[in-house]
This record gives structure tokens, C-alpha cells and sequence, in this order.
């Protein structure tokens, strides 16, 4: 008689995956509004209604935990298919929805908490939270520019000496004076904001264009 095969009860069941989520969840809520010193790990236990020994065994530490909310976030607003550039309907509607995703995604009421807190909690003598900061956000966002650009000089749609240095440049031109409005809070119309989003994006593809074209 055939043995039925035992079904697996790892960690990657339904209902741990769950809990994984609202934990995610959880710590993408919380980080922003308290920081990280001011966010422990019995808070985001409670406001994902799990025990705290569900959190730990799910991330490990806070710093895990940090790290992964703060990896999702990024995911979520600027997904990795937004820098394919065989996806897009040409460099300029390719770059277009790029410039419309960061400048909205750096003038984010979420984000600006997320970098207030974390900013304050530097200050405090907590480098490193910095540093993860960087890596999940600024750095990957400008290592994703720098292959869609590499695509595009190959494609010869662009002429460009030094990808990295470019897009250095594109995501430099695409904040403009927005993000530092918003950290500082000097947010204005709500629906004035939103226009110069755009007007301001726009604007930097135009000119990033114009500076790299094929000579």
C-alpha cells in the first residue's frame, strides 16, 4: 500500500507567511511615526497581533526588521520592472515614469516621517540606521538608474561617459527643491504640490535628454 508523503509544516505555511505581513505591515506603520529608538519590538508585536517571539523568529533582531520593512517600502514605490527599459515605450516615456515615481515617492508624507525619524535618531549617535537607509533607498535606487542607463547607451539612445555619475545626476535634478520642502515642512497646496511634482520631473527628463543625446 502507497505511503501518502508527509505534508510539510515549514516556515513557509500560509499562516506564517501571514503573520510575516502584518508584522511588515506593522513596522512600515510604526518606524515612520516613532523612529526607530522609539519603536520597540513589543509595539510592532502588538499592532500586528502577534507575540513578540513571533517577530523575532520571523526577522531575527530590529535591525533585520528595519531593514526589511524599509526594503519593502522602497519595492513597493519603485518596483525593480520600472527600471526595464525593454518594458517601456521608449527612453523618454521609460524615463518619464521613473522621474514620476521618485518625485512622488521622495515627497511622500510616509517617507519624509520615515527620514525625519531616522535623521533624529542619527543624531542620537545610531550611525548605522543611516547607513541602511542609504543602502535600501538612495544607493539602490541610484544602481537601478545606472543599468537603465547602461540599456539605454547600448541601445544607442544615450551618449554617456559615466552611467553612475549620470544617474547621480537624473535623481539629483528630479528632487529639485521638493524633498527638502517637505523635510522641512514647508508643504504649501496640497494640490499645488502635486502639479509641481510633475512640472518638476518632467523638467528633468527634458533636460537629462537634451544633456546625453547622441552627438
Amino acid at each position: 500500500m502507497a505511503v501518502a508523503p508527509a505534508r510539510s509544516i515549514g516556515p513557509g505555511r500560509p499562516k506564517d507567511m501571514e503573520k510575516r505581513a502584518a508584522i511588515l505591515d506593522a513596522a512600515k506603520r510604526l518606524f515612520p511615526q516613532h523612529g526607530y529608538e522609539g519603536t520597540s519590538m513589543d509595539a510592532v508585536a502588538a499592532e500586528a497581533g502577534v507575540s513578540k517571539l513571533t517577530v523575532y523568529s520571523h526577522f531575527g533582531d530590529k535591525d533585520s526588521l528595519f531593514r526589511e520593512a524599509l526594503r519593502e517600502r522602497c519595492r513597493q514605490v519603485l518596483p525593480d520592472a520600472l527600471f526595464d527599459l525593454a518594458q517601456a515605450d521608449g527612453l523618454r516615456q521609460g524615463m518619464l515614469r521613473i522621474a514620476h515615481a521618485h518625485a512622488s515617492a521622495v515627497t511622500d508624507p510616509e517617507a519624509i516621517g520615515t527620514w525625519r525619524a531616522i535623521l533624529g535618531d542619527c543624531r542620537q549617535g545610531n550611525p548605522r540606521l543611516g547607513q541602511l537607509m542609504w543602502e535600501e533607498g538612495p544607493a539602490r535606487m541610484r544602481n537601478k538608474m545606472e543599468h537603465f542607463l547602461v540599456v539605454a547607451v547600448k541601445r544607442g539612445d544615450l551618449q554617456i561617459a559615466d552611467a553612475g555619475r549620470a544617474a547621480s545626476q537624473f535623481l539629483a535634478l528630479l528632487k529639485g527643491d521638493l524633498h527638502a520642502m517637505r523635510l522641512f515642512g514647508c508643504s504649501g497646496c496640497q494640490e499645488g504640490l502635486e502639479r509641481e511634482v510633475i512640472a518638476t520631473a518632467e523638467a528633468a527628463v527634458e533636460m537629462f535628454l537634451r544633456a546625453y543625446a547622441p552627438r
